[in-house]
């Protein structure tokens, strides 16, 4: 273990409970910025309509008669002539 983390897992275990909850919230935002892209996110302000609802209780049935499967990316391709060989995986993208 690098000195830097055992110094930091030194300070860590001297917190008291209240600063060890922003510490880890910090953390968790440094190591997934995705998380903290949706904690500062504003809310959704747009209503949810009849029409919202209606589509939303038909794809989950959708789902539901499917056993919760989708349609696999290979027929969606096929339905376009097409085939996943067609689109091969750069090298920046398989990392």
């Amino acid at each position: 273990m690098s000195d830097t983390r055992q110094h930091v897992y030194e300070l860590i275990d001297r917190l008291p409970a209240p600063q060890l909850t922003a510490v880890a919230r910090l953390l968790e935002v440094m190591v997934d910025p995705v998380a903290l892209a949706v904690t500062n996110a504003r809310p959704d302000s747009e209503p949810v309509t009849d029409e919202d609802r209606q589509r939303l209780h038909s794809g989950q049935a959708w789902f539901a008669q499917r056993d919760g499967h989708g349609i696999q990316m290979e027929e969606v391709l096929a339905d376009f002539g097409l085939k996943p060989e067609d689109f091969p995986i750069s090298p920046e993208h398989s990392k």
